[in-house]
């Protein structure tokens, strides 16, 4: 059975959703995550996905204090991205009560870094964040680009302990038309082992189906539950 992963993206402390990683196109949901954790739990969901926007932005994490309080006072195993870039990081995010924490352009740009903290930490504690723009690896918020093949990076990570990746295609991301199958299709091929979880373009229940039946590990769903295009008490059939 898929996990249905939510997803919350924060700026000034607020839980917003952004167009194709554009913080230009920026929609404010709820002034308080907290609240929107709850709502989560409440529904049953046991997972959640915490980004900090201004984190990617700064390359520091920056809203750790809005993970304390949401790890403090909910049972949901948190994974957090955005902004991990050093040891100082890293320790912050785990002791605010991070389950997982995601790194993807810390992978990129300081590899020994992030295989350090793959074994010291070990893979299900470290996920592998493998996002692409036309099959290559985007990093630091989607800002840059690379020649990385996406496959190719993955691929190398695994050999080296990654057991989850978080792979979000940048064309699909908050355009609510649908995930990027061709993608975690390929990724499947070349990783048969690995837990990929699926981000991006999620607007209907039959993405999440489609999905299951492929047999991807889990979905982040963000912007279709925000705009009720997929209810939480839809999403309980997947829950186990």
């Amino acid at each position: 059975m898929i996990e249905i992963i939510p997803a919350i993206d924060m700026i000034d402390g607020k839980c917003v959703r952004l167009t194709q990683g554009d913080y230009g196109k920026k929609t404010i949901y709820n002034e308080n995550p907290l609240e929107v954790a709850k709502e989560f739990e409440d529904a049953g969901i046991r997972r959640l996905h915490l980004v900090d926007l201004d984190g990617a932005k700064a390359k520091k994490v920056v809203n750790w204090k809005v993970l304390e309080r949401i790890a403090s006072q909910t049972r949901l195993h948190i994974d957090f991205g955005g902004g991990v870039q050093s040891e100082e990081d890293l320790r912050v995010v785990f002791e605010s009560g991070a389950k997982q924490v995601t790194g993807g352009s810390i992978a990129v740009k300081k590899p020994e870094l992030f295989e350090k903290w793959l074994s010291q930490y070990g893979g299900d504690k470290i996920i592998l964040g493998a996002d692409a723009k036309n099959e290559k690896v985007a990093v630091s918020g989607w800002e840059e680009g690379t020649e990385l093949w996406v496959y190719d990076f993955i691929e190398n990570y695994v050999e080296k302990g990654i057991s989850y990746t978080i792979s979000t295609d940048v064309a699909k991301d908050g355009l609510l038309q649908g995930p990027s199958f061709d993608l975690y299709k390929n990724i499947q091929d070349k990783c048969p082992d690995l837990h990929i979880i699926a981000s991006g373009g999620v607007s209907k229940l039959e993405d999440v189906e489609k999905l299951a039946e492929m047999n991807v590990y889990g979905v982040i769903i963000g912007k279709a539950i925000y705009e009720n295009r997929i209810k939480l008490s839809e999403l309980k059939r997947f829950l186990v």
